[in-house]
């Protein structure tokens, strides 16, 4: 007999280990300090322990606890398990060696192009589909898995990212003439085909993640999307035997796709209703309601999965009951992969603050009391009922939220557009600054040693006072500003030795921030960060980053860039605050980090970048949705240098984004230098880029960091010349595609020099055609 849907379950979990335990394994197996069996047992003992651990917690029914966990990104696990990548592996783990030669690269071969998931700050790897690639099925790594699960007591939950989202995700391969929803029939069969493998091993319930349903596709209409939905689970679903199929549409809505799902023979559907998605879609509730039949096992993801607050659990069992379901699960609204572990490690946090938050551990026992309640009453949970009352109290009483002299601020500079003066004067004003043809530069950070971790955290805990580490942190941009002067970059930087992270550093410093010490989050792979926590209204009490770009500047007769992060950056990269709109809280940051504009100038900072790597990241999924952010997302970033010198010059940085999808808005950024990632892309971005008629300064990236391999200077040359046909040379500067902080010195030394030796390469060729035109001129040849 299939056993019951859970009432309380989540759909994915935080998979990097509460101290970071993945992280430490993976970059010692990469290291080569542990093998592949030490490895795989580190592990094997983290995946044992959070089930334990969540099984705790209240998610003891049978597949409750999904096995989301992956080595490093799970679309290209899928995309292994389907064979949309070919994989030689038929073990019960993927080919280790192969499988990170995909995700990091290796010596000879770039790994696979890397983005955004969704809305989120979380990256996955991109597949690519060829018209030759036969889709196969791989589900060892799933059976071993469930195996391992069970042997030690539970009864896990599958997960794969669904067949629709997979080929949305998926980019067609150089030459491929269809289009990846073409091949969708061929692939849904292979899914098919491991959906039976799971059913033989006696699974009885299988998750599948789509939440390309709640977004807006390019070159696919929602009405197509749903078709395909609808078409793709009836044919999952036709099969007599198999596991249960719960599918999920996380981030956002479904719309046209929701009766095509609901009704295509699927068992449970899994949808968000978090407040933030209520919001957006205030119909959302009442459509399902209506229009999910009672025979699907409706799995309300009502516990956001992506902010840190603790949930108001009075509204959300009004609105479980305004469902009116005989049966309903609860669940969170996402994978709770976007949140940190448990609050309870956070001894530092203000008292106060820490009260009005939920992890990734609180929010399980969050949709634990809420499916308690829902059958009986909130007096059965009745402590985290009494909690989620008193952290909406105390949060809306709080004097720390609210500051009446920042939103005086904030509401006169609401008609200011932000624009300063037009690029043409602002480009002959800046010729002063001496910078030559193709300057090279980098996109700020360098390498971040044991040494200069080492001295933060001795400062952090008053082992060393402010002058010992303010004189390491010099030292340290000593040695960062030599090595650019020996290897010949014209624009050089401090390098950030004093920033553990480029948000956390600012909320550090902004009034209306609080950091956490634990509460990392997964961005890729290894790659983890603490995304701040914004409580209340934001002001600049000091200088942020003044002091050390005027020392830089005094140790080199190079021009040197000072280095800010930008509003919507901190905020993407943050837990926001869900009490006012995004719009005011960009705004309140933007002026702060326009007085540190200033105080750059007038210290003779004549470069400023203020990176917005996340512009396009927090694009709403939805069309309809986007002008709004758009405008309010640009014209903050724009009242950062509102008021500067036209002699000033504003860089700004973006990476990892479909930049076609916004290049309007870049222009509309009004940036004088916008550098953008473009190495493991090839530079299709300039596509984009030269079709628009973009005319400012562009630094393509021609080196991509995020490998460990080091670009040879042909490869460079290459890259630079493919921007040269798309970018004039007195408008194209030669970079990295972003920071260095996650390299090591030996390989940023190498992949500089080559960058350098490669731009020289360039104006030596250039110069020499030069010289070759002049010679048939004056032969009375025209010239090229």
């Amino acid at each position: 007999m299939t056993a019951p849907f859970p009432t309380a379950t989540i759909t994915g979990y935080p998979r990097i280990g509460a101290r970071r335990e993945l992280k430490r394994a993976l970059e010692s197996f990469w290291s080569g300090r542990i093998d592949a069996d030490d490895f795989s047992r580190s592990v094997h003992t983290l995946r044992i322990e959070t089930y334990h651990r969540l099984a705790g917690l209240g998610l003891s029914e049978d597949y409750a606890i999904p096995a989301s966990y992956s080595h490093y990104d799970h679309v290209l696990d899928t995309a292994l398990t389907v064979g949309l990548i070919p994989s030689s592996s038929n073990g019960s783990d993927f080919d280790l060696t192969e499988y990170f030669a995909l995700a990091r690269g290796t010596a000879s071969t770039p790994p696979l192009e890397m983005t955004k998931w969704f809305d989120t700050n979380y990256h996955y790897l991109v597949p690519e589909l060829a018209d030759d690639t036969a889709f196969t099925a791989h589900p060892q790594h799933l059976l071993a898995l469930v195996a391992e699960a069970e042997a030690a007591g539970h009864r896990v939950r599958p997960v794969l990212v669904g067949p629709l989202t997979l080929l949305a995700l998926t980019k067609p391969a150089p030459g491929t003439t269809t289009r990846p929803f073409d091949r969708l029939d061929e692939l849904t069969a292979v899914y098919h085909e491991i959906i039976g493998s799971l059913a033989a091993a006696g699974v009885d319930w299988i998750q599948f993640d789509e939440p390309a349903l709640v977004a807006d596709i390019p070159g696919t209409s929602d009405e197509e999307l749903a078709e395909a939905a609808r078409h793709t689970y009836s044919a999952l679903s036709a099969t007599e035997v198999r596991p249960r199929l719960f599918v999920t549409a996380p981030y956002g809505s479904l719309r046209a796709g929701l009766n095509g799902l609901a009704g295509s023979g699927i068992d449970a559907l899994g949808v968000d209703i978090s407040s933030a998605t209520r919001a957006v879609d205030p119909q959302y509730v009442q459509r399902l309601r209506t229009q999910v039949p009672d025979h699907v096992r409706l799995v309300a993801g009502i516990i956001d999965g992506r902010n840190i607050w603790a949930d108001d659990l009075r509204t959300s069992l009004d609105v479980l009951r305004e469902l009116n379901r005989e049966t309903v699960s609860v669940s969170t609204s996402t994978s709770l992969l976007h949140v940190p572990y448990t609050v309870e490690q956070e001894t530092a946090l203000p008292v106060d603050v820490a009260s009005w938050l939920s992890f990734a551990e609180e929010k399980v026992t969050e949709v634990e009391a809420l499916a308690a309640a829902i059958t009986e009453a909130p007096e059965a949970r009745a402590a985290a009922f009494e909690r989620a009352d008193r952290a909406r109290r105390t949060r809306s009483e709080s004097a720390r939220v609210h500051n009446d002299a920042v939103l005086a601020r904030t509401e006169a500079a609401a008609a200011h557009t932000g624009f300063r003066t037009d690029f043409a004067t602002r480009h002959a004003a800046q010729q002063t600054l001496g910078i030559p043809e193709l300057p090279t530069t980098t996109i700020g950070s360098f390498p971040q040693t044991p040494e200069v971790r080492r001295a933060r955290a001795d400062h952090r805990s008053g082992r060393i006072d402010d002058t010992d580490y303010t004189a390491l942190m010099k030292d340290e941009i000593d040695r960062v500003v030599g090595l650019q002067e020996e290897l010949g970059l014209d624009v050089v930087v401090h390098g950030e030795p004093e920033r553990n992270d480029m948000v956390q550093y600012f909320a550090e410093n902004l009034d209306g921030f609080a950091t956490t010490d634990n509460g990392w989050v997964q961005s890729y792979g290894s790659r983890c960060t603490r995304p701040p926590i914004l409580f209340g209204d934001v002001s600049r009490p000091n200088p942020i980053t003044v002091e050390w770009s005027a020392y830089t500047a005094q140790q080199t007769s190079r021009t040197v860039k000072g280095m800010l992060t930008g509003p919507v950056t901190i905020l993407a990269w943050s837990f926001v605050r869900d009490d006012v709109p995004l719009r005011e809280s960009a705004d309140q940051i933007a002026l702060a980090l326009a007085d540190e504009v200033l105080d750059l100038e007038a210290a003779g900072i004549g470069v400023i970048q203020v990176d917005e790597p996340a512009l396009r990241e927090l694009l709403p999924l939805r069309e309809s949705d986007r002008a709004d952010y758009l405008d309010w997302s640009v014209r903050s970033f724009r009242l950062v240098a509102a008021q500067v010198s036209p002699r000033t010059q504003i860089h700004t940085h973006l990476c990892y984004s479909e930049f076609g999808e916004i290049i309007d808005a870049i222009n509309a950024l009004d940036a004088d230098v916008t550098s953008i990632e473009a190495a493991r892309s090839r530079m299709e971005v300039l596509d984009d880029i030269a079709e628009y008629g973009f005319e400012r300064e562009i630094g393509p990236g021609v080196y991509d960091i995020h490998s460990p391999r080091v670009p040879a200077v042909p490869e460079l040359v290459e890259l630079i010349e493919a921007a040269l046909r798309h970018v004039p040379a007195d408008r194209l500067w030669i970079n990295p595609d972003c920071g260095l902080k996650t390299r090591g010195y030996p390989e940023v030394r190498a992949a500089l020099a080559n960058l350098v030796a490669a731009r020289d390469e360039v104006l030596t060729t250039r110069a020499d055609r030069g010289r070759g035109d002049h010679a048939l001129v004056g032969a009375g040849q025209p010239p090229r």
